[in-house]
């Protein structure tokens, strides 16, 4: 067997507006360039809503084995790069889920990938609905800084329910002030009863990755004149009750007291 493996790019990622990407809450976005040698590989990609793209982290560090996730918390103990995803590592490839959002002839237009303008693309694959696992059990790796927390739970919750909305903005604020007083939302260890419109329930459950069974997190009463949630971790209760709707720009700039109540009954 060959110790050494030859890799040739298929494209490049382009990204003609970083600063967008820096804005709050933006989803990043970008164009992948497929090099006209590949250009019939892409032939029916546009079938597809989402794609797996493989990049190859060019300017990654290749000798590193432990690191600290000192971005989203300085505090938490190192890991080793294959249980992170570090961009440094022995073979620095990078794995993105992105939404495809149109195909112009060898172009594709991507949403959530914040690969650096030039990254080489190695490869291109289809995402499969048996792609999915819906309650992973996974480090929980989660920002210090609460703006941070916001716009991860915003992403998370769009790729959950498809849309903004209230219900969603209100989830997600919901859903940070719970991980803020109980820690980790995706814990098997934690329960959540939602009251209110279907929206908040959707986003709440994406966002928890409770099931109704096996084992059942969660639970869900459709009501119309209140939007609240009870969380039970282990016998400890949080009530959250929604005061109002809340816009976009609510949802980044209102604080806590003006949008919501809680309690620790």
């Amino acid at each position: 067997m060959s110790d050494t493996y030859t890799i040739k790019p298929v494209g490049v990622i382009k990204r003609p507006d970083n600063k967008q990407n820096e804005a709050p809450g933006l989803i990043p976005h970008a164009i992948i360039e497929v090099f006209p040698e590949y250009a019939k590989a892409i032939q029916s990609v546009e079938q597809n809503s989402h794609l797996w793209i493989l990049t190859w982290f060019h300017l990654a560090k290749r000798d590193t084995l432990t690191v600290k996730p000192s971005r989203n918390n300085p505090n938490l103990s190192s890991f080793g790069v294959f249980g992170i995803r570090a961009p440094v590592r022995p073979n620095p490839i990078g794995m993105y889920l992105v939404r495809l959002v149109k195909v112009e002839n060898n172009l594709l237009y991507v949403k959530n990938i914040d690969a650096l303008d030039g990254t080489p693309v190695i490869d291109i694959k289809p995402y499969y609905e048996n792609d999915i696992v819906f309650s992973p059990r996974t480090p929980n790796i989660k920002p210090v800084y609460r703006e941070k927390l916001k716009k991860l739970f915003l992403r998370q919750a769009i790729a959950h329910h498809q849309e903004e909305c209230p219900g969603l903005y209100m989830g997600i604020r919901m859903a940070v002030l719970a991980e803020e007083i109980l820690g980790h939302i995706n814990s098997p260890d934690l329960n959540i009863l939602v009251e209110g419109s279907p929206c908040l329930a959707d986003t709440l459950q994406g966002l928890t990755r409770s099931r109704l069974a096996n084992p059942p997190r969660f639970r869900y009463s459709c009501s119309a004149s209140r939007d609240t949630s009870t969380w039970d971790k282990k016998g400890e209760l949080l009530q959250i009750s929604a005061l109002r709707r809340i816009s976009f720009g609510d949802f980044w700039e209102l604080p806590d007291t003006e949008i919501m109540k809680y309690s620790l009954p």
